[in-house]
């Protein structure tokens, strides 16, 4: 059901009587509220911070390891790969070496 249908089917209930109000307007505010995946991303966005500890480099997949719970030599294999096929995990590593705060 796509999110236009689910506020009609919505105004439909209350206006037969079978929500008040008040419920249409939690029910609505559930529905218009943003998935929970996307605050979880923006929260692990918010954390990350190069590690000082956990580093080979600038500390980027330390700090990747720390943000998203996922072990650091995963981000660096990770990384290694992308350099390899194509010069791309260098490009993102340099990037996030540049742009994200150190701790």
């Amino acid at each position: 059901m796509s999110f236009v249908d689910e506020l009609a089917r919505l105004e439909q209930l209350r206006d037969r009587g079978t929500l008040s109000d008040d419920e249409f307007q939690r029910a609505k505010a559930r529905l218009l509220e943003p998935p929970p995946a996307v605050d979880q991303a923006a929260a692990v966005v918010k954390r990350l911070r190069r590690s000082r500890d956990d580093r080979w480099l600038g500390g980027v997949c330390g700090g990747l390891g720390r943000a998203t719970g996922v072990e650091s030599w995963i981000w660096r294999l990770l990384v290694a790969v992308l350099f390899v096929f194509g010069g791309t995990g260098l490009v993102i590593y340099l990037l996030l070496w540049i742009f994200v705060p150190e701790e």
